[in-house]
C-alpha cells in the first residue's frame, strides 16, 4: 500500500523520499538504515526501528509533509518538529496503544483506513481506503494449490475466514 502510494506520487511529479528497507523498490528517493526489513532483525528489531524513525526526525526540516504509516511511535518525536506528520493509522494492535493517538491528537492529522476501524477518542481527516495496483496482480480461475492473503494476521482481518473459505 505505501509502495503504491509512493508511485503514485512520484507518476504525478511530486518530490517524494521513502524511509524504508534498502532492499525497497521504488522511483523515489530511498532513504534506508536497514538493508533487510526489520522483521529479519529479532533481536535488535527496537534498534533498528529507532534508528529508522530517527532518521527520518532528524531530517523533518527538508520536507514539507511527513506521511507516517510507522504507527504510534513516531508521533512521540512529532513535538519536537515543525513539519505537520499526517498518520494513516493502520488499525490498532491493541485499545491499550489509543492513549498515545489521542495526546497527540491535536497537534497531528489522522486518516483511517476504514470507517469502522476508528477509534471515538480521535479526530480523523477522512477514511483513505488502501489501494492496490490491480496490475501486479493476475486473477487466477481457481485452480491453483495455494491461498494467496494479503494482510496484516491480525483476528480483525480474517485470515481464517479467508483459509476456510478456500477450502471449501
Amino acid at each position: 500500500m505505501a509502495s503504491v502510494l509512493t508511485e503514485g506520487l512520484v507518476r504525478e511529479g511530486i518530490e517524494t523520499t521513502l524511509f524504508a528497507t534498502g532492499d525497497s523498490v521504488t522511483e523515489a528517493k530511498l532513504e534506508s538504515v536497514c538493508e533487510r526489513p526489520l522483521g529479519e532483525y529479532p533481536a535488535d528489531a527496537k534498534v533498528a526501528e529507532c534508528l529508522h524513525i530517527s532518521n527520518l526526525m532528524e531530517r523533518a526540516s527538508e520536507f514539507d509533509v511527513i506521511h507516517n504509516h510507522f504507527d504510534f511511535l513516531p508521533l512521540t518525536f512529532s513535538g519536537l518538529i515543525d513539519t505537520p506528520v499526517l498518520t494513516t493509522i493502520h488499525g490498532f494492535s491493541s485499545r491499550e496503544i489509543i492513549p498515545v493517538f489521542k495526546k497527540y491528537n491535536a497537534r497531528s492529522h489522522y486518516v483511517s483506513i476504514s470507517n469502522s476501524d476508528r477509534s471515538d477518542d480521535l479526530t480523523y481527516l477522512d477514511t483513505v481506503y488502501n489501494g492496490l495496483d490491480e496490475q501486479q496482480f493476475e486473477f487466477g480461475k481457481g485452480n491453483g494449490d495455494y491461498l494467496l492473503y494479503f494482510g496484516r494476521i491480525h483476528p480483525h482481518k480474517g485470515a481464517y475466514e479467508a483459509i476456510q473459505i478456500a477450502i471449501r
